[in-house]
């Protein structure tokens, strides 16, 4: 399989690196949307709010809106000295940290080393599902350029995050792009559970 090429020539570290408030959150809330299937199945409706927080750029709406969902969802915010490099015991915990872990602050600061976060996570869970966890470091791999290895649900990750990226630089245009994606990723994701646990 061929390294994955943006047409801007940048990986997906770099635009993340690159990308302003609106397209942090936008990536950290299309990692956690795609991936909410395994912590609360049918419950994407609690992240609208969120979204529409992002769509107007709005960081008192997002406070809100991200601590609305934690409640409704039950995922506590994260101390802010929370070691976040321990693996995750289940899927669903994995994914109810990505939530616990959304800042109120938004700042650029806050909002990349979430989004990062995010995206390693969501990389890391879509591997596991195509066959194992593949080799060893190799979401990272994959956000730094190199996709060699990577099997079809990790690939279609990483393609997402990267069009989500790309596409939120857009503004309201590119972030309907954004939740199409994380949509379409999400019935991936509860497509592939599903058939896992009727063939367990």
């Amino acid at each position: 399989m061929t390294s994955v090429v943006s047409v801007t020539g940048r990986n997906l570290r770099e635009l993340i690196d690159a990308a302003d408030e609106r397209g942090l959150a936008a990536a950290g809330l299309a990692c956690l949307d795609r991936c909410l299937p395994l912590f609360a199945a049918d419950r994407a409706d609690v992240l609208r709010p969120v979204w529409a927080a992002v769509a107007r750029g709005d960081g008192r709406a997002w406070a809100e809106a991200v601590a609305k969902a934690r409640t409704e969802l039950d995922a506590p915010a994260a101390p802010a000295d929370a070691a976040q490099d321990g693996p995750a015991t289940t899927d669903a915990e994995a994914v109810r940290g990505m939530l616990a872990a959304a800042p109120e602050a938004w700042t650029p600061g806050a909002l990349r080393a979430w989004a990062d976060a995010c995206s390693v996570t969501a990389l890391v869970l879509h591997g596991r599902y195509d066959a194992g966890d593949g080799p060893e470091g190799l979401a990272e791999r994959c956000r730094a350029g190199d996709a060699e290895g990577a099997g079809p649900l990790l690939a279609g990750e990483l393609r997402r995050q990267r069009t989500v990226l790309e596409s939120a630089a857009h503004g309201p245009t590119g972030l309907r792009r954004a939740r199409e994606l994380s949509a379409e990723g999400g019935r991936v994701l509860r497509a592939v559970v599903s058939r896992r646990a009727r063939t367990a």
